[in-house]
C-alpha cells in the first residue's frame, strides 16, 4: 500500500507539475517497494529463493540510487545557489547525471521485478496477471540503460519535459495494478 500511495502520489505531482512533490513521492515508492519485493521472497518457495534474494539485492541498489537522487534534489538543488556546472550535473530536470543515476536506478527496480516474478506461486487470475506484469516491467530496464548511454535525453532537447511526463504517467498507469494485484496477493497469504 505504500509503493502504491507513492505511485498514485507521483501520478498526481507529474499532473499539477510540482516538482517537489514528485521527488517526494518518488522517495514514498522506493520506501514501499522494498518491503514489498521482501514480503514476496518471505513467500517464495525453496527453489526460487536465489531469485528472490537477487530480487531484494536489486530492489535496495534501486532504492539507494532514487532515495540519493531525488533527496538531493529536495535539498541540495533546491536550497543551494548551484554554478552551472553543478546545476547541470545534479539538477534532475537537466537530464545530466542524477537523471542519469535515476535511469540507472529504475533499470534495478525492473531487474528486481524480473526477478521476483519468477518466485511468485500463481494460485488465482490475479497472481498470474501480477506475474505477466512484473516479467514485462522487467523489460523496462532495458531502455533504462540504453537511452542514456545514447543521450537520447539532454538539456537542450525539444519537449523533453513533455515527453517525460507522458512516460512517467504510462509507467504509473503500469505500475499501479502491479500494486494493487500485490496487496491483493498478500492479503490471501493471511
Amino acid at each position: 500500500m505504500v509503493t502504491l500511495a507513492g505511485v498514485v502520489g507521483f501520478a498526481l505531482s507529474m499532473l499539477i507539475g510540482s516538482n517537489f512533490a514528485s521527488y517526494l513521492s518518488s522517495m514514498v515508492i522506493a520506501w514501499g517497494f522494498v518491503p514489498m519485493i521482501s514480503s514476496f521472497a518471505a513467500y517464495s518457495k525453496n527453489e526460487a529463493k536465489a531469485t528472490s534474494y537477487t530480487a531484494i539485492a536489486f530492489a535496495a541498489i534501486y532504492s539507494t540510487f532514487v532515495i540519493l537522487v531525488y533527496f538531493a534534489q529536495l535539498t541540495t538543488v533546491r536550497l543551494e545557489n548551484l554554478s552551472t556546472e553543478a546545476t547541470n550535473l545534479l539538477n534532475y530536470t537537466q537530464f545530466g547525471l542524477f537523471f542519469n543515476y535515476d535511469l540507472l536506478g529504475y533499470a534495478f527496480m525492473a531487474l528486481a521485478t524480473f526477478f521476483i516474478a519468477w518466485s511468485i506461486q500463481t494460485q488465482t487470475n490475479g497472481d498470474k496477471w501480477l506475474r505477466g506484469l512484473l516479467f514485462i516491467h522487467g523489460i523496462f530496464a532495458i531502455s533504462c540503460v540504453v537511452m542514456p548511454i545514447l543521450g537520447l535525453f539532454h538539456a537542450h532537447m525539444q519537449g523533453g519535459s513533455e515527453i517525460g511526463v507522458l512516460a512517467l504517467l504510462f509507467w504509473c498507469a503500469y505500475f499501479i495494478p502491479i500494486c494493487v494485484l500485490s496487496f491483493l496477493h498478500f492479503k490471501r497469504q493471511l
